[in-house]
């Protein structure tokens, strides 16, 4: 898995700008206190989208991928890149002109959400989350991909598992490292392994469906797709449009800025 790690990085490498560094502003984002009439960059419809609109005088800058926002930081397009964690330290990782702050500028958890009225489909996936959780195989998944065991338990599906029940359509966005990303021409990533545990505990056949972020829960509201993994945080925006199951994993909104 490191291996997989490090050919997603070397793709998600951003080169320098042509320009000198001296054309660059200075850094002038060390926290929080900072943000207050700053330029920020987000990846449309997430929620550091949602939450950095609440921000005073902020200049946000939206774009369809979080690369986008990196590389405008590094282009000193925008003071800052607010995103996710885990997406925040593949690009920090392999781009030595950044760093994310200590602070993290909101605590979350993803779930997997499902359409309103589909209550069926939203209780049997908590049953199957209930399983994964208590049984650690929720946590294995996990750890293939994040921290030392990374890429010695890769999951797979058990042979002779009969798929009766139909397909499980996943929509999700596969630009957010290491939940999900494309790697030699396929979906592969944190939320996929879960979303085929599901299918499998469930006799189903999993699809993915990779689209634009914003348009996921558009996607599973409107019947198009059955469920939405893309590190997606239950918010009350949200749940006016569709349901949520349990939280399957603790996440951060965090802070990258230039170092100089």
């Amino acid at each position: 898995m490191k291996k997989k790690l490090a050919v997603l990085l070397a793709a998600a490498t951003l080169s320098l700008c042509a320009c000198g560094s001296s054309s660059i502003p200075a850094n002038k984002v060390n926290g929080i206190d900072d943000l207050e009439g700053k330029k920020i960059g987000v990846q449309l419809g997430t929620t550091g989208d949602i939450y950095a609109s609440d921000i005073k005088d902020v200049k946000m800058e939206r774009y369809n991928k979080g690369t986008d926002a990196v590389q405008a930081l590094k282009q000193g397009k925008i003071d800052c890149v607010i995103i996710d964690e885990q997406p925040a330290k593949v690009f920090v990782e392999k781009n030595s002109d950044l760093k994310i702050l200590e602070e993290p500028f909101e605590e979350e958890e993803y779930a997997i959400c499902v359409a309103k009225g589909n209550d069926k489909l939203k209780d049997e996936i908590d049953g199957v989350l209930n399983e994964l959780i208590g049984d650690g195989e929720l946590d294995e998944i996990v750890s293939n991909y994040i921290g030392e065991e990374a890429g010695t338990k890769p999951y797979k599906s058990a042979d002779g598992i009969e798929r009766n029940n139909g397909k499980l359509r996943m929509a999700t966005n596969a630009e957010f490292p290491p939940y999900e990303y494309v790697e030699d021409g396929k979906v592969v990533g944190i939320d996929v392994d879960i979303a085929q545990a599901i299918a499998d505990k469930l006799g189903m056949e999993l699809v993915v469906d990779n689209i634009e972020f914003d348009s996921i829960i558009t996607a599973v509201s409107t019947g198009k797709d059955d469920i939405g993994l893309a590190g997606i945080t239950v918010t009350e925006d949200r749940l006016q449009n569709i349901d949520f199951t349990q939280s399957y994993t603790k996440a951060k909104q965090v802070i990258i800025v230039r170092k100089k």
